[in-house]
């Protein structure tokens, strides 16, 4: 059987592209949900459960990442640290189609007052390598 391994819905997590509207779940040119597989599938898994806070699903409140907890943190070591924690934590418990190589966080260059979180992990059903960067905005501002 060939085929993807892994669907989702493809959805848009919140950041530029929702000031655009794009917040949300993405629709196909026949005008169905759009459909994602795969290496996709898990990126978007994974960006999901970052972006979610431990509590906001009813029916599994202590699916999420308590990444939040880390507004108005000065953005130092020890933030970064907690991020890392917070990263993997959430991933070992929740993610089991990856294994992670390399989990890093750090100062953004561009804005003091956000952290970004560098993500490298290999997909165990291919053994695939995969990078995903995401970053937190410490200052408590929206993106």
């Amino acid at each position: 059987m060939s085929g993807a391994r892994f669907r989702a819905w493809q959805f848009t997590p919140p950041g530029p592209r929702a000031a655009e509207g794009g917040d949300g779940l993405e629709i196909s040119p026949t005008g169905g949900i759009q459909m994602v597989g795969d290496r996709a599938a898990i990126r978007q898994a994974i960006l999901l459960l970052l972006s979610t806070r431990p509590g906001e699903r009813v029916m599994r409140p202590e699916y999420g990442c308590d990444l939040h907890r880390l507004v108005f943190s000065p953005n130092d070591a020890t933030t970064a640290g907690l991020a890392v924690h917070y990263v993997r934590s959430a991933l070992l418990r929740w993610e089991p189609r990856i294994e992670i190589v390399r989990l890093d966080a750090a100062a953004d260059e561009d804005d003091p007052g956000r952290l970004a979180i560098t993500l490298e992990y290999r997909l165990k059903s291919s053994r695939e390598l995969d990078r995903l960067t995401t970053a937190v905005q410490l200052t408590g501002e929206t993106l």
